[in-house]
């Protein structure tokens, strides 16, 4: 090739590269000049609630305005399907959860598969922790609790059929040979609610979103199904201390519909990542006893295809398929 055309390819190089630049800058819309709505797929009050709030007040200074909205139903299908089906610019952003896994493990998921969103990161994650009524005499402690539920049904509150409070409930039934009915709410807020009115006789949520009931001396929590014990309660054992194999949970985390552009994606990670390093979020998630646990969108997207391989393994060995 002549030394002429060789400058001119580098010239057209150059040209075709700084246009590809301009049309990605492009892409990425000035979230300062935008108002973004934050879906949240369960009833106010509950945990997936304060984290999504939470995080919200600490990025406002990043958007023209920030709302969070409340879909409810469904085990969290509703919400979810709602933000799956958004518009793809960023002006919709949806709290996905580990349901957007046990949905769609057991069947129940009314459409909702993982691969309609593009997630934009994890924000925390949470262990179910077994709580029942503080004056309730018949569960001392965790032993009372398993003994007593061998001989008698026990009432135990979720989130939502399907939902992940669910499938821990029912995965702690098989390891202990417990009785449960299990009773579905559209959040953990509805089920908590019972428990202080005596309606049902435990919940299995997480920590944080009783964390203010017990301690006001109204709740108290058994044990909780996590590897370590919990730093706000330390005298509280695992399942695992008490010889039962019992370790699930929770995460929560941002997601936009699969087809939204990576320039879009890769914005909101930057304003939503500075949001969660935050003194401001720092500081709310340790007031609520929640805990922070980032994953960019890549590594966040494969936690969510493992977690449905092993909600599938464990919704297949409950019987818990929907038919």
């Amino acid at each position: 090739m002549s030394k002429k055309l060789l400058v001119l390819a580098a010239v057209i190089a150059i040209v075709l590269m700084g246009a590809a630049q301009r049309e990605a800058a492009a892409a990425a819309p000035d979230f300062s000049k935008m108002s973004v709505t934050c879906v949240v797929p369960y009833d106010a009050g509950g945990g997936t609630d304060a984290v999504m709030r939470g995080l919200a007040d600490a990025a406002k200074g990043s958007f023209k305005n920030i709302t969070v909205e409340n879909r409810s139903g469904a085990g969290g299908a509703i919400g979810m399907l709602y933000g799956a089906n958004a518009p793809k610019d960023g002006s919709i952003i949806t709290m996905i959860t580990v349901e957007l896994a046990t949905l769609e493990a057991m069947g129940n998921n009314a459409g909702l598969t993982y691969t309609m969103f593009k997630p934009i990161l994890m924000i925390n994650s949470a262990a179910s922790a077994i709580t029942v009524k503080a004056d309730d005499k018949r569960f001392g402690n965790i032993q009372d609790f398993i003994e007593y539920s061998k001989q008698n049904e026990v009432q135990v509150g979720n989130s939502g059929i399907g939902a992940i409070w669910h499938l821990a409930a029912a995965g702690l039934a098989k390891e202990t040979g417990s009785k449960f009915k299990h009773v579905g709410y559209d959040g953990a807020n509805g089920a908590i609610t019972d428990l202080l009115g005596g309606h049902i006789d435990a919940v299995a949520v997480s920590y944080a979103e009783v964390d203010s009931f017990v301690r006001s001396g109204k709740l108290k929590v058994l044990a909780v199904m996590s590897n370590e014990r919990l730093a706000a309660q330390p005298d509280v054992p695992t399942f695992k201390e008490c010889g039962y194999n019992a370790v699930l949970g929770t995460w929560r985390g941002l997601g936009v519909p699969a087809a939204t552009p990576d320039e879009v994606v890769n914005e909101l990670y930057r304003i939503f990542s500075e949001a969660a390093a935050s003194d401001q979020f720092k500081e709310f998630m340790a007031n609520t006893n929640n805990v922070i646990e980032i994953q960019d969108g890549k590594t966040f997207e494969k936690t969510i295809a493992d977690q449905l391989a092993l909600y599938k393994e464990l919704v297949d060995s409950l019987g818990l398929k929907v038919k």
